[in-house]
């Protein structure tokens, strides 16, 4: 059985860090395609970044050049480094797993629990 737990949300002011981690068990990180979607309340769940399977990465255009996904094959965890911080990446942070490669869609099979991220100006 597949399983995510997220951890590392909280509250920052703008212009901070915050690094979410994705502990993963039930699959092989490797033969997955994997990555962090948001979500606001009354807003549908946004693509932040993801890895491919072939160890590409693709992130939304919002997140560009501040946030930074990787993963550690070894202890089958996620990571996503989140710096300068706006009040608008506040969200419902999540991570996600599929064998099928939906890029930033959010079609994957597989969902953590989410982790909260809160950023006051």
């Amino acid at each position: 059985q597949v399983q995510l737990v997220e951890s590392g949300g909280g509250s920052v002011q703008a212009g901070g860090s915050l690094r979410l981690s994705c502990a993963a068990s039930g699959y092989t990180s490797t033969r997955n395609c994997v990555g962090w979607f948001r979500q606001v309340p009354g807003k549908k769940r946004e693509g932040v970044a993801i890895i491919d399977t072939d160890g590409s990465t693709t992130y939304g255009n919002s997140v560009k050049g501040r946030f930074t996904i990787s993963k550690d094959n070894a202890q089958n965890t996620l990571y996503l480094q989140m710096n300068s911080l706006k009040p608008e990446d506040t969200a419902m942070y999540y991570c996600a797993a599929d064998r099928v490669q939906w890029l930033l869609l959010p079609e994957y099979k597989y969902w953590g629990q989410g982790t909260q991220v809160t950023v006051s100006s």
